[in-house]
């Protein structure tokens, strides 16, 4: 099932308020719309909530072996996952642009900006490392679901709790919580994307832009920084419909 596609009298009013700068929702040009931030019953269970946009993120943990070009360092894995309830337009068990877009943002959001210590999930050199793997599902999608999405994911993996574990020789013991208390990830900073959509041909500029006027935009820049006004990623997206085939860009700093 896919959505139901925009009027033209839908389009031509949404690029008109835009002129006028004005939002459906009544926000100004530059406003953000309220984030929620909630928590599971267990450790790396995260909802977040940007407006009616909501997703749930689960973080998870595994000994596997490294690869083999990096013996030293720990693994992370991060999973999208578009549920039809969030939108008609999403299908279920089909990879679509949309997540393969979302996925790569996350991977350069938190793992290539090296915000998480990798080094520190090593267990045994060459042998056992931790795999700390990050599912997002989306629970509602009114728009921006990049920037919900890798709100969730960092949350989450500051409240995720790995088990605690012992080594003798190459013989790994691991421990329940019962035994040891879990033990938190090294993280050295908090990465947090925000989202410009442009129209009329980068004309005009709205920040965290609704499902809407998604659909409208000409096209995205995802801008990643942290609290020490360091630029994690950027990413320009051509599209104008996220739930369709599109041309991208990509760079990364």
């Amino acid at each position: 099932m896919k959505d139901t596609p925009l009027s033209n009298c839908e389009r031509d009013f949404l690029l008109k308020a835009i002129e006028e700068k004005k939002r459906l929702d009544g926000r100004q040009t530059y406003d953000y719309r309220k984030i929620k931030i909630s928590f599971g019953t267990d450790y790396g269970c995260c909802f977040v909530d940007l407006g009616q946009t909501r997703v749930m993120a689960q973080v998870s943990c595994e000994l596997v072996a490294p690869k083999e070009n990096r013996p030293n360092e720990g693994i992370m894995f991060f999973n999208i996952e578009l549920s039809p309830m969030a939108s008609p337009g999403f299908e279920q068990g089909r990879q679509s642009e949309l997540s393969v877009k979302l996925n790569r943002q996350l991977e350069r959001c938190l793992r290539n900006s090296k915000c998480i210590d990798t080094e520190s999930l090593c267990v045994v050199s060459g042998e056992k490392v931790w795999q700390i793997r990050v599912d997002v599902h989306t629970l509602n999608n009114d728009g921006n679901l990049m920037d919900a999405a890798s709100i969730a994911a960092i949350t989450a993996l500051c409240h995720f709790r790995r088990p605690d574990v012992s080594t003798q020789g190459q013989e790994v013991t691991v421990y329940s919580p019962e035994e040891r208390d879990p033990i938190p990830l090294s993280i050295y900073h908090m990465p947090i994307s925000v989202s410009f959509a442009f129209f009329q041909q980068g004309t005009y500029l709205l920040v965290d832009p609704c499902e809407r006027e998604e659909r409208v935009m000409d096209g995205l820049l995802v801008i990643a920084m942290n609290k020490h006004r360091e630029i994690c990623s950027i990413q320009p997206v051509e599209s104008v419909d996220l739930q369709s085939p599109c041309h991208r860009t990509e760079s990364q700093l």
